[in-house]
């Protein structure tokens, strides 16, 4: 049967490839956003201010961010040599799509891919885009071009079955669908989206391991899976896996998060101290409406909770970041662990 080598779990944000100096032009857009989620609660930028009752701005000088930017490119790259290091034969990626593939027409909460391949290509950004904080670098390691990843259509089809008798009616997707542009950024048609891409770029140095990547729902109501549905969807994943009639060698990696566009640092500290310690209570007892815009990304940690929970495979933190951009505590907490 199928073992699990390897575990994975790591933020995906595009302020991991921004250059520190480019960080305030995202932070002129955190000033105008009017949902800055905080604490299940949507906050104009002022508000937030008044309502965090803290000033951040000792964490925005340039020689923090500088410096804080370089700490996530060494995790990253930690990352990436232990994947290169287990070397497992298939990846399972759990990651959010922003309707860069499904759109509202047809939104699945959980979908599982069993195609042959996927494609990835880079987007197509403006001046308008830079300035608005959206930036690509070569440190983004974007394909110069459209390419074509291999995945694992046997084991994507095992787990979709598996699934359904484990009590999940997951959605099947055997070939990606046509998506949307995302906001100015041309994205382009019929390939996966960021948290996906960023593993093949940045993990896997675009020489992608066969994978099957599993679409959760995190941003768009109404069929957000909830906080313990994601751990149960992790449990029953670790289930179908290793019924999976096969001896290769499994990673599963989660992309996305943690918390943003809000930094909640209590927040994610009892997220990271519940999958250290294997804590349900502290994986899934908080409300939903916690996890909601940027920080809703944390159900793909979840599901690596859930997935880890009776293995012996041992979390190591990686590093934690937290990548503030004003006064109000807007950014990107980063976080980087691996189970093994």
């Amino acid at each position: 049967m199928a073992e699990i080598v390897l575990g994975i779990g790591t933020s995906h944000s595009p302020q991991l490839q921004l250059p520190p100096d480019e960080w305030p032009n995202r932070a002129a857009a955190d000033r105008r956003n009017q949902k800055l989620w905080y604490r299940g609660q949507p906050y104009a930028y002022p508000d937030l201010l008044e309502a965090r009752g803290i000033n951040f701005e000792r964490e925005i000088g340039e020689e923090t961010r500088r410096a804080r930017f370089n700490t996530c490119q060494q995790a990253i790259s930690k990352l990436a040599d232990t994947l290169q290091r287990i070397a497992p034969d298939v990846v399972i990626i759990t990651g959010d799509d922003e309707h860069e593939v499904f759109l509202d027409e047809n939104l699945p909460a959980i979908s599982v891919f069993w195609g042959g391949s996927v494609d990835d290509a880079p987007p197509e950004f403006t001046e308008a885009d830079r300035l608005s904080g959206l930036y690509t670098t070569p440190i983004a390691n974007a394909p110069a071009d459209r390419v074509t990843h291999p995945t694992d259509p046997d084991l994507g089809r095992h787990l979709i079955v598996s699934m359904m008798d484990n009590g999940f009616e997951v959605s099947a997707c055997n070939k990606l669908p046509e998506g949307s542009p995302q906001g100015t950024v041309a994205h382009p048609f019929f390939t996966v989206g960021h948290a996906f891409h960023y593993v093949y770029r940045r993990l896997m140095n675009n020489h992608a391991i066969p994978s099957v990547p599993i679409f959760v729902n995190c941003y768009f109501p109404p069929n957000q899976p909830s906080i313990k549905r994601c751990y149960e969807f992790g449990k029953a994943l670790r289930k179908s896996v290793e019924s999976w009639d096969s001896d290769k060698r499994v990673a599963l990696i989660g992309s996305g998060g943690l918390s943003h566009f809000v930094i909640e640092e209590d927040l994610d500290q009892r997220i990271l101290d519940g999958l250290r310690q294997r804590d349900e209570g502290k994986l899934t007892d908080l409300p939903n409406a916690y996890f909601n815009s940027g920080t809703s990304e944390i159900r793909n940690w979840i599901i690596m909770g859930g997935a880890m929970a009776d293995d012996g495979l041992a979390m190591n933190l990686v590093d934690y970041v937290p990548c503030y951009r004003t006064e109000a505590g807007t950014g990107c907490a980063m976080g980087f662990a691996t189970w093994e």
